[in-house]
């Protein structure tokens, strides 16, 4: 039985090692397999609306958009309501494979038996 990997990414470009860090991990843990679930969360939020990813830069990393690319094919993206809405991101506006949910929906993925829940 696969684990399930839940991570909340909560930046952006202002602080790239660390919002890299948390594509970087997503993607490969749905290469190796597990159940992955990605939340873009306060400015990670950006990088679900189209071309945003690819204008992320960080010296010697993947590509970001690759990263959240192999996330949608392998695992589920979560665009987080809130966060969303304050910042006028409707449906329509995301990167297709990518959802939108709130807080409920994150608690109930984190609290599942068996599941690791990671914060970037």
């Amino acid at each position: 039985m696969p684990r399930n990997l839940v991570i909340k990414v909560t930046c952006g470009v202002e602080d790239r090692e660390r919002c890299n860090q948390a594509f970087t991990v997503a993607a490969a843990a749905v290469a190796a397999g597990a159940e992955v679930s990605l939340w873009l969360t306060g400015e990670a939020a950006w990088f679900a609306v189209p071309g945003r990813a690819a204008e992320f830069e960080l010296p010697l990393a993947a590509p970001l958009a690759s990263l959240l690319e192999a996330v949608i094919a392998g695992g589920q993206v979560t665009l987080c309501t809130q966060c969303a809405q304050r910042r006028s991101i409707a449906a329509d506006d995301v990167v297709p494979g990518i959802g939108i949910a709130g807080a409920a929906v994150f608690a109930e993925e984190v609290l599942q038996e068996g599941a690791q829940a990671l914060v970037y």
